[in-house]
């Protein structure tokens, strides 16, 4: 079984400071010392303030930045294939895997669908994906919240897709993180389940800024649920005014049909898949990147 160890491990970064101890030192004395960087002191007539540091933004920052490049050439080596790669996100329990199984059902064969599928741990995603009858990659977080462009890496070094198929990568069920993270995927897809309530969109801006399409599933509840669909809508276009919406039901069928017309046309490329090439991902010292 295919499996990729997605865990990375970013340390602490280091911070200064100055601070007084209360009390004595082992050789008996009162000791005020500093720490080059951030500090706290006290002026005359004020009282004690704290200097903050920095380096968490420092540290974000260079994060992303090196995070966008990868995806990059993630983007790059896709392209080169002619392979739309799907980056699908939702809270846990939305019913991603539901959907990419029902897709499979449907079109698997017809659009050469593969997946790489991201949890914290287990391989049960990935094992549904593979009894429907496709290849699956699965890459296990540990802690991390979400997918990034280095395990994607992996994840497609381990899968190989073919030329001209169609990647669909499930990311680590949350709202928040997989947002800031790009992967070098065609397009990001979103669902949320008519259970978690129409006002996701206000909760979780950054993630519907950043969809492409926006899945509400499990509309076959919407009889037994408090969900506005048109409020959904509202809310997702004041802050995304060109993002696409469907309301489907993975479990009885409902309005997949509207999911299968837009899969369908964007997985068409312009190109010809016969000039797609083959060879496998490379190291990122074989990597040619594009402005």
């Amino acid at each position: 079984m295919s499996s990729v160890n997605g865990s990375v491990a970013v340390p602490e970064p280091d911070h200064g400071h100055q601070h007084v101890h209360d009390g004595e030192h082992p050789d008996g004395h009162q000791q005020e010392h500093a720490h080059d960087g951030g500090h706290n002191h006290s002026h005359e007539g004020g009282p004690a303030h704290t200097h903050a540091p920095v380096t968490t933004i420092t540290l974000e920052q260079s994060l992303l930045a090196k995070n966008d490049l990868l995806a990059a050439r993630n983007r790059g080596w896709l392209a080169g294939r002619a392979i739309q790669a799907f980056n699908v996100m939702s809270s846990p329990g939305a019913g991603k895997t539901t959907l990419l199984v029902r897709t499979i059902e449907e079109l698997g064969e017809r659009l050469g669908i593969t997946v790489i599928e991201g949890d914290q741990e287990t391989s049960l995603d990935a094992d549904r994906i593979r009894s429907a009858g496709r290849p699956a990659v699965q890459i296990n977080t540990g802690a991390g919240c979400h997918l990034d462009a280095d395990m994607l890496r992996r994840g497609l070094e381990a899968l190989n897709p073919a030329p001209g198929s169609t990647l669909f990568i499930e990311n680590v069920g949350n709202l928040v993180c997989p947002a800031l993270f790009d992967l070098g995927e065609t397009a990001k897809v979103v669902i949320i389940s008519v259970t978690e309530g129409d006002d996701k969109p206000q909760k979780y801006p950054h993630m519907f800024m950043a969809a492409d399409l926006v899945i509400i599933n499990k509309s076959d509840l919407l009889p037994y649920v408090e969900f506005d669909v048109d409020e959904c809508l509202r809310q997702a276009r004041q802050l995304n005014p060109h993002v696409e919406m469907l309301a489907i039901s993975a479990t009885n069928g409902a309005g997949l049909d509207s999911w299968y017309d837009w899969l369908i046309k964007n997985t068409q490329t312009p190109a010809s898949h016969a000039g797609a090439q083959s060879h496998p991902m490379a190291s990122e010292s074989q990597v040619q990147t594009n402005a």
